[in-house]
C-alpha cells in the first residue's frame, strides 16, 4: 500500500453528504480538518455531526486556512468556485486542490492550476447518506481519479487514506465514466421504485420485501456474468406474457410503463445479439412494444397484434 501524507490541513468546502463524510474520514486517518463551508441548516448539521469542534466559515476563508482543498459541491457550480477563490487569492501556490465531481476532471481546476496549486479529480464511485453510515463503506471503494503523472503517488495515498482504491480516467473520459456509475446506480433506483408500485397495485404489502432477494440475486448475477443473467419473459420469447404485462400495467400502474417499454426494446436487442432469442421471437414481442409505444404517443390503449 501507498504510504500514507502525513500532516494536510484540510478544509471543505461544500459540507454536504460527500464533503462532510470524506472530511470526516481524512480526519480520522490523521489529518487535520481546519474549517468547512456550508451555507445550508442540513449542512450545519452535518459539521456538527461528522466534525465537531471544526470551524465553520466562509469558502475564501475555508481555502486560505487549509494546504489541501476539498471542493465537494455541486457539478454545476464547481467552475464558478474555483475561478472565485482562485481570483480572489485564496487559492495559492503549493496548495493541493481536490474536486470530487464524477463528471470532471482537471480542466475545471485550471484556474488553480494557473496560479500553481496542484490539482487533482477524485470521485467516490458510491451513494452517500452524509451520516457516519457512510464511513466504513469507504473500505474498498473505488475512486475515479484524474491527475497529472506527478501528482499520482500523491492521489494514490489519498485514496488509501480514505480506505478506497483508485480507478485511473483518463481525462476525456470522465463524463462517460460518469454516465455509466449514473446509469447503473440513478437509474436503478427510479427501476425499483417503479417496481414496487407495480407490485403495490398487485396487493403486495411489503413490495421491497418481496423484490429484496430477486434482485440482490440478479444483481451479483448480472456483475459476475453479464447479458449471461438475462431471465425472464423476453429471452424466453414469450410474446403474451409481454402483452400481457403491457395490458395491466396500462391499466393499473400507467406511470410505469414509458420506462419498461424502453427497458424491454433494451433487453429484446441485447437478448437478439447474444443469440438467445430467435429472429422470428423477436419481431413478434417488437410489434407488441411499438403498439405499445404507438398507444401512449396517441393515448389509446390498444396493444393486440
Amino acid at each position: 500500500m501507498t504510504k500514507s501524507v502525513d500532516g494536510f490541513r484540510i478544509g471543505v468546502v461544500g459540507a454536504g453528504r460527500v464533503g462532510a463524510v470524506l472530511a470526516a474520514a481524512f480526519r480520522a486517518a490523521g489529518h487535520e480538518v481546519v474549517a468547512a463551508a456550508g451555507e445550508s441548516d442540513a449542512s450545519r448539521r452535518r459539521i456538527d455531526a461528522l466534525l465537531p469542534g471544526v470551524e465553520v466559515a466562509k469558502p475564501t476563508d475555508v481555502a486560505r486556512a487549509s494546504d489541501l482543498l476539498l471542493l465537494t459541491v455541486p457539478d454545476d457550480m464547481l467552475s464558478n468556485v474555483v475561478t472565485v477563490l482562485s481570483d480572489s487569492g485564496a487559492i495559492r501556490a503549493g496548495q493541493v486542490v481536490v474536486h470530487t465531481s464524477g463528471r470532471h476532471g482537471l480542466a475545471v481546476l485550471e484556474p488553480a492550476r494557473r496560479v500553481g496549486a496542484r490539482t487533482i479529480a477524485m470521485h467516490p464511485a458510491m451513494t452517500f447518506t452524509g451520516t457516519d453510515v457512510d464511513l466504513p463503506r469507504l473500505a474498498g471503494c473505488v475512486f475515479g481519479t484524474t491527475a497529472d503523472e506527478a501528482d499520482r503517488e500523491l492521489t494514490e495515498s489519498l485514496v488509501a487514506d480514505l480506505g478506497g482504491r483508485p480507478m485511473w480516467v483518463p481525462e476525456d473520459r470522465r463524463t462517460l465514466y460518469h454516465a455509466g456509475l449514473a446509469h447503473g446506480a440513478n437509474h436503478l433506483v427510479t427501476l425499483v421504485a417503479e417496481a414496487m408500485e407495480i407490485l403495490s397495485a398487485a396487493g403486495a404489502d411489503d413490495p421491497a420485501a418481496t423484490l429484496r432477494p430477486l434482485l440482490n440475486a440478479a444483481l451479483d448475477n448480472a456483475l459476475d456474468h453479464g447479458d449471461a443473467a438475462l431471465t425472464g419473459p423476453i429471452v424466453r420469447g414469450d410474446v403474451e406474457t409481454v402483452r400481457a404485462h403491457v395490458t395491466d400495467l396500462v391499466a393499473n400502474a400507467p406511470q410505469t410503463l414509458p420506462s419498461y417499454l424502453a427497458m424491454a426494446h433494451a433487453t429484446l436487442g441485447r437478448a437478439v445479439t447474444d443469440g438467445r432469442l430467435l429472429p422470428i421471437r423477436a419481431t413478434a414481442i417488437l410489434r407488441v412494444l411499438d403498439a405499445a409505444e404507438a398507444g401512449v404517443r396517441t393515448g389509446k390503449d390498444d396493444v393486440r397484434r
